[in-house]
């Protein structure tokens, strides 16, 4: 595959770092300018994919409307017709050297508090920019070795106020306006980011409106338990917190991004101040 992309020209494969249903992704560099990219290309093979070309185009016309730190970049999208028809995309985009929450190593509870602190802090941006990522998941946000994050795949994003046609989303992180059809906006990304906060801290997954199943297919009753009833260690003002933020109701959820980040923020200072009074063993 790596030598198909060099045929297409422009790009320096370096070796391939990930592979999707219909996607491979290289690192790479551009010829153009000599940066370093990750690089995604995808297929088009059937009918149906065309919704992943769909998602691949709106990440990249997304992607051109908020730039933050800790949101990954995307910096060009090439299309390869053949008959008039797109049958590959081509998109470049920023390199990041980490793992997935999902992938990665076990953290302390502090850690996950700045983690999702700084998630919070990406995602006000985007809400700024008048913008919803509506898929905030373990596996859209990546960590590296310094601490730092990126949140990705911006392919389900939207304009704040879109009622989309279908519900998308991911079944154990969606939230119910998702899946109810309605008007999206900051407090969808607010239940995503209560429900990937919950499955951080207890290592389970919050049930949504869209019920898991038992192996004959058949739905299976879930009671919501706080994370600190699952995990006893957990202190009771971040259980509340990440309740909050996953109520059905959006009107009962935070406000807005802020009140997450300064709830996180008191929360952090908390664990910190603790830490320092406590006597060298």
């Amino acid at each position: 595959m790596a030598s198909d992309i060099l045929d297409i020209g422009g790009y320096t494969i370096k070796r391939r770092v990930g592979v999707g249903a219909r996607s491979t992704i290289y690192l790479a560099n551009d010829e153009s300018d000599g940066k370093e990219v990750a690089l995604k290309r995808v297929f088009f093979e059937k009918p149906e994919d065309s919704r992943i070309l769909e998602q691949v185009e709106n990440e990249f016309k997304i992607a051109q409307k908020v730039n933050h730190p800790y949101i990954r970049q995307c910096y060009k999208l090439r299309r390869i017709r053949s008959m008039f028809k797109t049958r590959e995309l081509l998109l470049a985009m920023e390199y990041f050297d980490g793992q997935s929450l999902e992938d990665g190593p076990a953290l302390s509870l502090l850690d996950v508090l700045l983690v999702f602190r700084m998630v919070a802090t990406g995602l006000n941006a985007m809400h700024q920019a008048g913008l919803v990522h509506c898929d905030i998941k373990p596996n859209n946000i990546l960590l590296n070795k310094a601490g730092t994050i990126k949140i990705i795949d911006l392919g389900q994003s939207c304009r704040i106020g879109t009622t989309k046609r279908r519900i998308q989303g991911t079944p154990d992180y969606i939230a119910p306006e998702q899946v109810r059809r309605k008007p999206l906006g900051p407090k969808t990304d607010i239940f995503n980011l209560g429900a990937t906060m919950y499955w951080a801290l207890t290592g389970k997954t919050v049930p949504t409106l869209i019920p898991k199943k038992d192996p004959f297919g058949l739905p299976v009753q879930e009671t919501v338990r706080a994370p600190h009833e699952v995990r006893p260690q957990i202190p009771p003002g971040i259980s509340k917190l990440v309740m909050d933020c996953v109520e059905d109701d959006p009107a009962k959820r935070p406000v807005d991004m802020t009140g997450v980040i300064s709830r996180l923020d008191l929360m952090i200072h908390s664990i910190l101040s603790t830490k320092s009074k406590t006597p060298p063993q």
